[in-house]
């Protein structure tokens, strides 16, 4: 299993895991649901209780990551599984993501 805290705007709003089955599961923190002024991550991602589950990477996270040559090179230089989406989100979002959204690996 495989964890990883998702920060908007370099505050802490959930954590996404990776089961060991290959599944997904995304879930907001307490204090980021009771905090009214704190938006939700993503529109497919709305601010509930309840965790998200997938069998895949869920389309906002996969939507991070590189395509084409860009993920050839990003893989190779970081020696990653190229089939290993979470591995490579863990590597690309961590520093270098678009808009609000950062996903740094929990060791």
């Amino acid at each position: 299993m495989r964890k990883a805290r998702i920060l908007y705007k370099d505050e802490e709003a959930g954590m996404l895991t990776q089961h060991d089955d290959g599944s997904y599961t995304f879930s907001y923190h307490d204090a980021w649901l009771t905090d009214h002024s704190k938006p939700a991550i993503s529109l497919i991602m709305p601010k509930i209780e309840r965790a998200f589950y997938s069998k895949f990477l869920f389309p906002f996270f996969y939507n991070m990551l590189p395509e084409g040559s860009n993920k050839q090179v990003v893989c190779k230089y970081n020696r990653l599984d190229p089939a290993d989406d979470f591995g490579l989100l863990l590597t690309v979002a961590k520093n270098d993501s678009i808009g609000a959204v950062r996903v740094v690996k929990i060791e």
